[in-house]
């Protein structure tokens, strides 16, 4: 299943009942060009909706310095993960607000798997300066989503 609210099934469903029960293995897993894998879904139909991310940083993974239109928080499930000078490992959360940037972000030796929740549906990343944020993939992940919405 890809996103909810992209995929047909899952989409009638929701709105049939109200709600949908569903498993981070049961949704696309999308690997970005770093080797950074990724989950997705928007919580609700609307494309606006508050969107989370399961995301796992292979080890050493480097992530340069960037910012997203919209708040959000983050949470280290596994592993550790260096932003701007500060290791944080799991059980630490984040909360970041929009247009405020932050990083880079380098994965720990056993690398890092973190959940994402954007207040809603800006989360692609936005360089900062001469950084690049073709590392976070979110062309990558916003071609994958268009490639759902055309079912």
């Amino acid at each position: 299943m890809s996103d909810p609210a992209t995929d047909p099934l899952a989409a009638a469903t929701l709105a049939r009942r109200g709600h949908l029960a569903f498993s981070w293995d049961d949704l696309d897993e999308i690997e970005l060009p770093s080797g950074i894998l990724t989950r997705m879904f928007r919580l609700g139909a609307a494309e606006d909706a508050p969107t989370i991310f399961n995301v796992y940083y292979p080890p050493g993974c480097h992530v340069d310095a960037h910012t997203h239109a919209t708040d959000y928080t983050e949470i280290i499930l596994e592993g550790t993960q260096r932003v701007g000078a500060t290791w944080h490992k799991a059980g630490d959360i984040r909360i970041g607000l929009a247009n405020r940037g932050y990083g880079p972000l380098v994965a720990g030796p056993d690398g890092a798997r973190v959940l994402f929740m954007f207040k809603d549906g800006r989360w692609p990343a936005i360089a900062l300066g001469k950084n690049n944020t073709a590392d976070l993939g979110s062309d990558v992940i916003a071609a994958h989503l268009a490639g759902k919405n055309k079912r």
